[in-house]
């Protein structure tokens, strides 16, 4: 049997949301290039209550000072962003919001590339999020030789809305 170390917590949604949430993990200050933060999805399982859905959130790594969050509820043509704080095994909404930067990605051309940097240890500041099904855009990962980086890009499929956010410095 596999054992697991890290904190859980769970929410309930209604019926036509669903959440996700994602934790935010500064990058070390060795690193000099690269994003200062970088966001990282938090597993989860999911259990159905009628027309609820119960989710159980893992967090693999607690930090003592606590775990910032990113919770995005997707609903019909909406999306709701709050920020908290994993702290022992409470999640606090914060009342300061984080310097969260999001938009919406939408193109009526055949093939269009959404491109960012990845820190040395291939950790991403930016998701990009399909609204409907709540999953994330996988992206392709290449070396660009001019910048001596890694980078990553996403395919965006044309006629279709997508949620994207970053973490900013405050």
């Amino acid at each position: 049997m596999e054992s697991w170390q890290g904190k859980q917590f769970s929410i309930t949604d209604p019926k036509d949301v669903k959440t996700v949430i994602y934790q935010v993990n500064k990058t070390d200050k060795e690193v000099t290039q690269g994003p200062p933060y970088t966001v990282e999805r938090l597993r989860t399982t999911e259990e159905l209550r009628g027309d609820n859905s119960r989710k159980t959130f893992y967090v693999d790594n607690p930090l003592k000072d606590g775990n910032s969050l990113v919770i995005l509820s997707f609903g019909k043509e909406k999306v709701i962003v709050n920020t908290g704080l994993l702290v022992d095994d409470k999640v606090l909404i914060r009342k300061k919001p984080m310097p969260i930067k999001f938009e919406t990605l939408y193109s009526e051309k055949d093939e269009v590339y959404k491109e960012f940097n990845y820190t040395p240890n291939l950790k991403r500041p930016i998701s990009i999020i399909d609204p409907e099904t709540t999953e994330e855009i996988k992206p392709v990962l290449y070396f660009d030789e001019v910048t001596n980086e890694v980078k990553g890009k996403c395919k965006i499929k044309p006629g279709k809305t997508y949620f994207v956010f970053e973490i900013k410095i405050d």
